[in-house]
């Protein structure tokens, strides 16, 4: 299993600073009021989406509730995916050129502080300057990022990293009018986090728009750069996604580096009750465990939908017709278990007999949602002169998994 994604000192300290809170005592009541508006907070954000309005930052509580709740959940999500990119490449002769970041639909700067202390944790990004541009509709979320940002440059004495903010409608923006001059070159990084689904709702084709806006972002990205997508790990939500990503790659300007192991159409839309995200496991820091016991949420896992685009072609693992990813919880039935897999064949189900457990396909057992498995031999049987829709694992299969993500 992946280790659980923990938050930062530095980090926990900066939120707890602009959200007027400690964050140091787990054990620590945390304001009624605010508890209310996480928990209303939170209705919006998944079961009444419809209602939720784009200005929710400039109400100060549901900013402080935000601050100390939300974000640090979608920042440990940001960070995840920026440890599973392709780590900077830095030319010996180019080290002072610097790593510029766009974060779009920043809100409080949840992506622009999670690059922040990245970077100043890897090894990599150590002595490149920084350049992050946060772009939001609301001047009450940027104000906000400011002071996030200053908070922790302050207390961690950051040099060498520069913040710029942008109030852009992004509705109505041209990215590369509003958005290609502020970085001293094309972007390293492109990120919308749980920005997009938010785009156009009352448009005609609300897909289209989306996919128009990232494609005209490729345009800003560095040729050996991620522009990544973070969306709710809701089913309408994920699946408007999938319907993005498929019609990006109709186009060809990217290929998808994480989590597809394919270009082909998303085999989770043929269904209309399937849809693909992820599950990782997490630390929650303290504030969010005490707001946890209050209102009786369970913030176990980083649940999430995502795109890691990129325009080299590379890919997270080499591709082959026997490698999967997991797309399910591995379940236990009667006599088996059984997982949904995908990959350019399309999105089997799978399954291994308890009696056929083996030594070489016994790390089936370690089977997790967002592994990346090989599986040398997969036997769907015939009956009635079709084939089963179920493939099965024999005793004599080797199973290994490539990657646990």
């Amino acid at each position: 299993m992946p280790h659980p994604a923990v938050l930062s000192e530095p980090v926990l300290r900066a939120i707890a600073s602009v959200a007027r809170l400690s964050g140091g005592d787990a054990t620590a009541p945390v304001p009624d009021d605010l508890c209310r508006r996480v928990t209303e907070l939170s209705q919006l954000f998944t079961r009444e989406r419809k209602s939720l309005a784009s200005s929710y930052l400039d109400d100060e509580l549901s900013r402080l509730a935000y601050l100390a709740y939300f974000l640090p959940v979608n920042l440990a999500k940001v960070q995840v995916l920026l440890d599973e990119m392709p780590a900077p490449t830095r030319q010996k002769d180019v080290t002072a050129r610097p790593f510029t970041v766009l974060d779009l639909g920043s809100g409080p700067g949840t992506a622009s502080l999670g690059v922040l202390d990245w970077a100043r944790r890897s090894p990599s990004m150590q002595s490149v300057p920084l350049e992050i541009v946060s772009v939001d509709r609301s001047f009450q979320a940027l104000e906000e990022c400011k002071n996030l940002w200053n908070a922790y440059a302050k207390s961690e004495r950051v040099e060498g990293a520069r913040l710029t903010t942008v109030k852009v409608d992004l509705e109505r923006c041209h990215p590369q009018a509003d958005f290609k001059g502020r970085a001293a070159h094309s972007y390293d990084v492109i990120i919308l986090a749980n920005v997009l689904n938010e785009l156009y709702p009352a448009g005609r084709d609300p897909i289209h728009k989306r996919a128009e806006l990232v494609r005209d972002l490729l345009g800003l990205l560095d040729q050996n750069g991620t522009l990544m997508i973070i969306e709710p790990a809701l089913r309408e939500t994920s699946r408007q996604l999938h319907l993005v990503r498929d019609r990006l790659l109709e186009d060809q300007l990217c290929t998808v580096y994480s989590p597809c192991l394919h270009e082909m159409p998303c085999p989770a839309l043929l269904k209309e009750t399937d849809w693909c995200h992820e599950e990782r496991p997490w630390t929650p820091p303290p504030l969010v465990a005490a707001i946890d016991r209050q209102v009786e949420f369970i913030k176990d896992a980083l649940k999430f939908a995502y795109l890691l685009l990129r325009k080299d072609g590379e890919s997270l693992v080499r591709r082959a017709p026997n490698v999967y990813r997991v797309v399910s919880e591995l379940r236990s039935m009667k006599g088996e278990k059984r997982a949904w897999l995908c990959n350019e064949a399309g999105r089997p189900e799978v399954g291994r007999l308890d009696r056929a457990r083996s030594a070489t396909n016994e790390a089936f057992d370690e089977w997790h949602r967002g592994a990346i498995v090989r599986i040398d031999e997969i036997v769907r049987k015939e009956r009635k002169g079709r084939e089963s829709t179920i493939g099965r694992i024999p005793a004599e299969a080797t199973v290994e998994i490539i990657r646990p993500i």
